[in-house]
């Protein structure tokens, strides 16, 4: 019997950076239900066409995958073996700021994903440190090239890194002297033996042309984004209408209008560069108008990242003021630094806004998360077959074009 495709199963390894911890425990629990749906598919097949009885196969399974094991699992007969997937490691983050990373279980020949999400902004707790740490995004990148470099010197056949959010990905292009630290970052880990990053709508595409063999599969939560509005509103509302919040996700806004049918409308925005944001109360923004209408209607507005929020209040309130109703906004990476989560608490007390759709992608705790006018799309079983369909060498079409689904879904919400 060819076991070929069930060993390729225990060759996936993910190990989970301190920022990551919670991304990385939920993709591996979604790949372990993939792989045992996997699995028990094939056992029926297997079944079905040699007619030997279901002990039968799961021990001729066992057999050619511990027959390939140096080490064979114990206590395996008569069920379905699952990977476990998690490699166990352990960090030190020394008092000067330096980071270590030590494995604690093999990795060799191995296919290694390595999560890590740098916009993490909670403590964190290391086993060596007494109090928790809140690192910054240089911290866990610099936490992530340690990991990187472990897991090759300990033999790994393949890294890929998984980064729900891609650091620096606004400095994608040069207004003046200043660096396309985008691109530089996404070369360092090619240089340092990476081989593909995954990542959630990365802010500017251009950034994947700077690499020479590195490659960056960029997943996009559009079908998450619309199942949680459809729990929110009717997708079919003839009075729901679409608009983007800026030139730059005119393409973003204009999947949405055509999936669900609806009107475009446009915000145009005029910025002074010259100044910076700090937070939700101030920003660089010297105009905004709006090209479209939006009165007596609900509005329905994505965007990729949302970070001090400034931006996104200011075309709330510009929203409101031309007479929308029910304002709902869709954000990929939902940031909310600094005192972002108090303002937009007071923006919809206002009536500023009804709901604002964010992901998982970006950790948050209940800080956000209960918040009444806050709801979560969870895009983690995304990446989880995102790894599963690149591990066994499948196409991703099906996970990158949403329409399809997207368009099931409308049915559904019209029913």
């Amino acid at each position: 019997m060819q076991s070929m495709v069930n060993n390729n199963l225990y060759d996936i390894g993910v190990i989970a950076c301190p920022g990551g911890v919670q991304f990385a425990n939920e993709i591996i629990s979604h790949l372990k239900s993939i792989s045992a749906l996997k699995l028990e598919r094939q056992l029926q097949n297997l079944m079905k066409k040699y007619k030997l009885s279901r002990e039968e196969v799961i021990q001729k399974m066992n057999f050619n995958r511990d027959l390939v094991s140096v080490y064979p699992k114990q206590n395996s007969m008569g069920k379905i073996v699952v990977p476990e997937y998690k490699v166990p490691v352990h960090f030190t983050h020394f008092a000067n700021g330096e980071f270590k990373t030590e494995l604690r279980k093999s990795v060799r020949d191995r296919d290694i994903y390595i999560v890590q999400d740098v916009a993490n902004q909670y403590p964190i707790k290391f086993p060596d440190r007494k109090e928790k740490q809140v690192l910054s995004t240089n911290d866990h990148i610099f936490c992530l090239y340690v990991t990187i470099d472990a897991a090759l010197q300990a033999g790994a056949k393949t890294i890929t890194v998984v980064l729900p959010t891609y650091p620096y990905s606004r400095q994608h292009k040069k207004k003046g002297r200043e660096g396309l630290t985008a691109a530089r970052f996404g070369q360092i880990l090619e240089y340092m033996g990476v081989e593909r990053i995954i990542t959630l709508d990365i802010h500017s595409r251009e950034i994947e042309n700077c690499f020479n063999h590195l490659r960056l599969e960029n997943l996009h939560a559009s079908y998450q984004i619309t199942r949680e509005l459809s729990r929110t509103i009717n997708l079919r509302d003839e009075n729901l209408a679409i608009v983007s919040p800026d030139t730059g996700a005119v393409d973003r806004n204009k999947f949405y209008a055509e999936s669900l049918k609806k009107e475009l409308a446009l915000l145009y925005k005029e910025r002074d560069y010259s100044k910076l944001t700090q937070d939700a109360l101030d920003n660089n923004i010297a105009n905004m108008n709006l090209l479209g209408k939006v009165a007596g209607k609900n509005v329905f507005m994505s965007d990729d990242m949302l970070g001090t929020g400034s931006t996104l209040l200011k075309a709330l309130k510009l929203l409101r003021k031309k007479g929308a109703e029910k304002i709902i906004c869709a954000v990929s990476l939902p940031f909310f630094t600094g005192k972002a989560i108090d303002h937009f608490e007071e923006a919809y007390a206002k009536k500023y806004f009804y709901r604002i759709i964010g992901t998982n992608a970006v950790y948050h705790d209940n800080s956000l998360l209960s918040r009444e006018w806050y709801l979560c799309a969870n895009v983690s079983r995304l990446f989880a077959k995102t790894i599963f369909r690149l591990h066994f060498d499948l196409s991703l079409s099906p996970l990158l074009d949403n329409r399809n689904i997207i368009n099931k879904l409308l049915s559904a919400d019209g029913k």
